[in-house]
């Protein structure tokens, strides 16, 4: 049986509301309630399945060569010496070749202790050239996430810590 080891949960409601108006713009409160209360934590679709399913809060229309940045509303507790490694669905990437800006997803565990409260986004191209339109709906599969553990050097002796989200380790 595989070892369990992390938890998934929802941003708070201020987070959310800060970071979807910062990617999506001005939205009335009661439309970001309502989109809040919508999000759906990330789920294995089979119990074979090694990805966590993530789903998108709003609908997301890509056409080719266009981008969009996708706050989750999700954040991860892990078991340190545990990363979550983040990777387009399957199928999109294959029917569309929709993709991870930054390739994979790298969320470290401790990221869910940052300032942001370890707020998990997606930053993704449709790089098609064959001139699809990606459609996904609110509450659509678009991402997964695999747990993977990882072992450290026996002369590491980091002892630094995490305050923020992309880059935020090299700042």
């Amino acid at each position: 049986m595989a070892k369990r080891v992390a938890q998934f949960h929802k941003v708070s409601f201020e987070q959310f509301k800060t970071d979807i108006r910062d990617t999506f713009g001005a939205i009335d409160d009661s439309e970001i309630k309502e989109v809040y209360e919508s999000v759906r934590l990330p789920e294995r679709a089979t119990a074979g399945s090694a990805g966590y399913d993530f789903f998108t809060p709003v609908p997301v229309v890509l056409h080719p060569g266009k981008t969009v940045k996708i706050p989750t509303g999700i954040r991860v507790e892990m078991q340190e010496n545990w990363v979550l490694k983040c990777y387009p669905r399957s199928g999109l990437g294959f029917k569309f070749r929709l993709q991870l800006n930054n390739t994979v997803g790298i969320i470290d565990s401790d990221y869910f202790y940052s300032d942001n409260e370890g707020h998990i986004f997606a930053k993704i191209t449709n790089d098609t050239n064959e001139e699809k339109i990606v459609e996904l709906e609110a509450g659509a599969g678009f991402m997964q996430g695999i747990f993977v553990e990882y072992g450290i050097t026996m002369d590491d002796d980091v002892t630094g810590t995490r305050n923020g989200g992309f880059g935020s380790t090299s700042k």
